[in-house]
């Protein structure tokens, strides 16, 4: 059960890809996720973790609930 942030990139990709995500796809100054037509633009990998709020607007994008993303 993941917490809503900090997360390590590798383990964001690793669970929207759970939820059904293909990816991650090269597209300009950032990498996404797709599923179906939705795309889902991910932060470049860095030191740092993504923070709580930043995963927050990550899954608005993706139309995951936090509940839903706290279940797997």
């Amino acid at each position: 059960m993941p917490k809503l942030g900090p997360i390590k990139h590798k383990q964001l990709i690793k669970n929207l890809r759970q939820l059904g995500f293909d990816g991650p796809f090269a597209g300009g100054n950032h990498s996404y996720l797709k599923r179906g037509n939705l795309k889902v633009w991910i932060p470049n990998p860095h030191e740092s973790n993504i923070g709580p709020h930043f995963l927050r607007k990550i899954l608005k994008q993706a139309g995951i609930s936090e509940s839903e993303w706290e279940a797997l």
